[in-house]
């Protein structure tokens, strides 16, 4: 079995995307990070990312995206596999960001396409190809159209998956359903394919879907990782329970711009003090109060209090 051969196998399941913690006066907050990290592992996350868009990675300068893929390397100390984002929307700067992921031990990278530049299908192929080219540790293509306003065409990907062994896998951030059964078709049964949108985390894994890097994940690790779990197991019953249990707390942390909401939470939650680096802030009091009711709704958050608003 070779080296990506065997990443596909153990890249799969609820690979949870942390949020990077702040404190009051907006420096990261490392040993809440630690923390989380480590009740993640404990609550059955099968992986971790950071600096993904859940981790506010344009909020941080670039020493300050190494010292948090650092940092989550030595704290996971290989007991789970750890895939950092590594991609901006600077070329060298991905390429840095992820031979950087390679140097300190992270089983892969993944890289999102690169946003506001909004390159053609062809620049995004020399992009990717450039990337993969420049490591030996297995990459996943993160396509979030609604972010970077292009979205990586699926005749893109298969070429590159063609072209490039280590481009492993896509986490799909796209509702569009169809594109996402092609990928598979095209690019190939055995190729991983990631839900990064909430409410397709389940109806993935029935097409041959790797998983799901998703954000309410950090709310509630043990119940987006059981989604994964049921449905290897065959227990297709419990998955769609799961999948239908989470759907309100799905839908009140994207009702903000993502992880504006899900800081809220957290913070409710005492896991994290509920700050984000300007241009983002904390969702409208009318949210934060509808999410404290939702959590309420959760056995798993019995701690969830208030949150003030900064404004």
């Amino acid at each position: 079995m070779s080296a990506y051969q065997e990443a596909k196998q153990r890249l799969r399941g609820s690979i949870a995307p942390i949020v990077t913690p702040f404190n009051e006066d907006c420096s990261i907050d490392f040993d809440t990070f630690k923390d989380l990290i480590n009740w993640h592992i404990e609550s059955g996350s099968h992986a971790i990312s950071v600096t993904g868009t859940t981790g506010e990675p344009s909020s941080l300068t670039l020493e300050e995206r190494k010292q948090v893929m650092k940092t989550a390397a030595e704290t996971i100390n290989g007991r789970v596999p750890f895939v950092p984002g590594t991609g901006s929307t600077n070329h060298e700067e991905t390429l840095h960001l992820t031979q950087y992921a390679q140097e300190i031990g992270a089983d892969g990278a993944l890289v999102i396409v690169p946003y506001y530049n909004k390159p053609s299908q062809h620049a995004l192929y020399k992009h990717f190809k450039a990337v993969a080219e420049s490591v030996e540790i297995p990459i996943i293509v993160y396509n979030i159209p609604g972010r970077t306003a292009t979205n990586l065409e699926v005749k893109t990907l298969a070429k590159l998956s063609q072209d490039c062994p280590n481009i492993i896998g896509v986490k799909e951030s796209n509702k569009d359903f169809e594109h996402i059964n092609r990928v598979l078709l095209h690019c190939g049964r055995d190729f991983l394919l990631y839900s990064g949108i909430e409410l397709l985390c389940y109806p993935m894994l029935a097409i041959g879907g790797a998983g799901h890097i998703s954000a309410t994940a950090n709310v509630a690790p043990d119940k987006v990782a059981e989604i994964y779990d049921a449905w290897k197991d065959g227990d297709v019953e419990r998955a769609q329970n799961l999948h239908f249990e989470l759907m309100p707390l799905n839908d009140v942390l994207f009702k903000d711009t993502n992880p504006a909401p899900l800081k809220a939470a957290l913070g409710m939650m005492g896991k994290i003090k509920p700050v984000l680096r300007m241009p983002m802030d904390l969702p409208a009091q009318e949210l934060q109060d509808e999410i404290r009711e939702v959590l309420g709704q959760y056995q798993e958050l019995p701690e969830a209090v208030g949150v003030s608003d900064k404004e």
